[in-house]
């Protein structure tokens, strides 16, 4: 899995982000939390847009190559920021996967549904914020 360097600029009310290798793919949130939430989202939608453009999608860039080759740097340098990985996940593609988990675990799941892979899909997604 792919992870893109994002800069989080910390010194507003809302911490917005840029993706350095994704000219044009922006997002924000309310907190820190939030913002790692949204990039996330907007990165995922941002490549999905571009591949059904038939367009190339980047290798990530490292820090250094970034500082050197990122036309807005100029402007990120001096301004309260962070950096963060944002995993590329696939938004719109289907696999499936076999988990293992405690055989007590997996009758508790059973006592409580019909469909284990919606139960635990549901579940990993209130877990980590996501609808």
């Amino acid at each position: 899995m792919k992870q893109f360097i994002a800069f989080i600029n910390i010194d507003n009310p809302t911490f917005s982000v840029v993706f350095p290798d994704f000219p044009g793919c922006i997002s924000a949130g309310k907190d820190f939390e939030d913002a790692v939430r949204m990039a996330h989202e907007a990165l995922s939608g941002h490549v999905e847009c571009m591949k059904d453009a038939n367009l190339e999608i980047p290798e990530p860039s490292s820090l250094e190559q970034i500082k050197l080759n990122w036309v807005d740097w100029k402007d990120w340098k001096n301004s309260e920021y962070t950096t963060a990985l944002i995993a590329l996940v696939p938004s719109h593609e289907t696999r499936k996967y076999t988990i293992s988990m405690d055989s007590l675990l997996m009758a508790r799941i059973d006592a409580v549904t019909k469909n284990r892979s919606a139960f635990l899909a549901k579940a990993a997604e209130e877990f980590l914020g996501v609808s």
